[in-house]
């Protein structure tokens, strides 16, 4: 018995390690759980359905996820929980911002290393591209555009492995983001084919826990900030 406890504590450990490299080597610098999600703060959001979605059968039938709402609504808090649960069951997965991601592959094109960079991207079974909509789009010279580099990684993901997608813009603004409202038609068609959409509708829990910190006495707020 003490053995196999021993073997059991053991296997358990190699277990943890294991998850902790493919979350390390994913991209994802924050984890997040749905255990900590406030519910109760964004009451419009379907609980069942997100813990449907946590399961990830989405991610075994190819289809894709776009989560769309304002900023603070919660969209990567949920996304970086599915990033989370996807390596702890062995699902290759890879996490980006969407700027970054296409600095990457822009990148790629200055040094000669696009074509490796572009199926590094489309390889894993999911690739969360969060935040669609926030930060500047670089573009340098004749570069293309945000809209054809992104296109070009959709494109090769559609129909054989999933992508999860959060934006902090509609969908019809996309266009005038990424620079080229024809490929982004393409880019959304193809999301769309597969696609489980959800639209959070909700207030921003950042400012509501900037509010009530504002509200608290100076006092209790160093005391808070010191524990």
């Amino acid at each position: 018995m003490l053995l196999e406890h021993v073997l059991s504590i053991e296997a358990a450990h190699k277990l943890e390690q294991r998850i902790a490299r493919r979350i390390d080597t994913s991209g994802l610098v924050e984890r997040k759980a749905l255990e900590a999600f406030d519910w109760d703060f964004q009451p419009t959001l379907d609980k069942a359905l997100m813990l449907e979605l946590a399961r990830l059968d989405f991610v075994r039938r190819r289809d894709d996820l776009v989560i769309t709402g304002k900023s603070g609504t919660g969209k990567s808090h949920i996304l970086k929980a599915f990033a989370v649960r996807a390596c702890e069951q062995g699902i290759k997965m890879r996490y980006a911002r969407c700027v970054d991601l296409l600095d990457d592959l822009h990148a790629g094109l200055a040094d000669g290393t696009y074509a490796r960079r572009l199926k590094g991207w489309a390889r894993p079974d999911l690739l969360v591209v969060d935040d669609v909509g926030l930060g500047q789009i670089k573009k340098r010279g004749d570069e293309p555009t945000a809209a054809h580099t992104l296109y070009n990684l959709v494109d090769r993901r559609h129909g054989r492995v999933s992508t999860a997608v959060t934006s902090n813009i509609a969908l019809s603004d996309w266009g005038r983001y990424l620079g080229d409202a024809t490929l982004t038609a393409a880019i959304l068609d193809r999301l769309a084919m597969h696609a489980i959409r959800i639209n959070i509708d909700g207030p921003s829990y950042r400012q509501h826990v900037a509010q009530e910190r504002a509200n608290k006495p100076p006092a209790q707020t160093r005391a808070q900030t010191q524990t």
